[in-house]
């Protein structure tokens, strides 16, 4: 399950999945057809769940991982302590290069736990390691 033989960490990771996995099945995906779920977990305990919505105006659609993000954010919530997400088909796929750096703005090692739904094949990443060097406006 592990990427770089990472500790998963004392997570709720099955309720995390489940979570991915409900919101991947309310996925809008008529375009990819690649229904994506993401369910995040807040320091306090919450979990936000998200899925990807897209547009027939490729670039106004969301990834499922921003929709989840700012649904958290939306309720006040700031501190994150783990993503899970349920994809489709029979190989793992990270978040893409605009998730990476909107994740990192409020967690930079966020761990990430991502299921293939085709082959329930499961691999761990960090988020410092998917993106090791994000804009930032710190010094």
């Amino acid at each position: 399950m592990n990427d770089n033989n990472q500790d998963p960490g004392p997570f709720p990771w099955e309720e995390l999945l489940s979570s991915a996995g409900e919101a991947a099945a309310r996925a809008y995906a008529p375009f990819s057809g690649f229904p994506v779920g993401a369910a995040l977990l807040c320091a306090g305990g919450e979990v936000f769940a998200g899925c990807n919505v897209e547009n027939s105006s490729y670039p106004l659609g969301i990834c499922a991982e921003r929709a989840a993000l700012f649904s958290a954010v939306a309720a006040g919530k700031r501190e994150f302590r783990a993503l899970a997400l349920k994809i489709p088909g029979r190989r793992i796929s990270t978040p893409c290069g605009a998730c990476r750096q909107v994740l990192s703005e409020f967690c930079k090692d966020l761990p990430i736990l991502v299921e293939a739904g085709e082959t329930g094949e499961r691999r761990l990443f960090r988020l410092a390691a998917l993106l090791p060097h994000p804009f930032t406006l710190e010094p």
